[in-house]
Formats: C-alpha cells, structure tokens, sequence
C-alpha cells in the first residue's frame, strides 16, 4: 500500500484558502491599517486556494495512475503491440 497524502493535504489547504479568502472579502477595510492597508487575509487565502488546487490535481492525476490494475496495464500493452504489427 502506497501512502500518497497529496490529495487530503489539497483538500485541506482548499478548505482553509477558501475560508480565509472568504473572511478577507467580508471583514472590514480598517482592519488591515497595520499592514499598510494590504488584505493579507485574501492574498494568502487565494496562494492556500492555488497551492491546494495543485496538490489536488497532482494528487488525482497519481491516483489515476494507480488506479490501473497491472493485468489491465498489460493486456492494453498487448492489444496497441498486436495492433501495431497488423
């Protein structure tokens, strides 16, 4: 059994991107006077959103991959080998 933890770890940063940037979009302007009038809240929500639609997309596509039994892998194999030879 492979431990692939891109996926869950995706899921996770999505979730909390999304709740920062949602938190960053609702809460009042005046709050961010110390950081020079910068919405750090939404900015990082957005980098965790990308960061996390990443790991999920690299962790689906590994998880495709494995998903293939070896027999079906081998026998597509011997069916484009067969294919390529008529």
């Amino acid at each position: 059994m492979r431990l692939d933890i891109r996926l869950p770890l995706g899921l996770l940063f999505l979730v909390l991107g999304a709740l920062l940037t949602i938190f960053g979009a609702a809460s009042n302007p005046d709050l961010y006077g110390r950081s020079l009038n910068i919405n750090v809240n939404l900015w990082w929500g957005m980098v965790l959103l990308a960061f996390g639609f990443i790991m999920s997309l690299l962790g689906r596509r590994s998880h495709r991959g494995l998903s293939q039994s070896p027999d079906s892998t081998v026998a597509q194999s011997q069916a484009r080998s067969s294919a390529e030879h008529q």
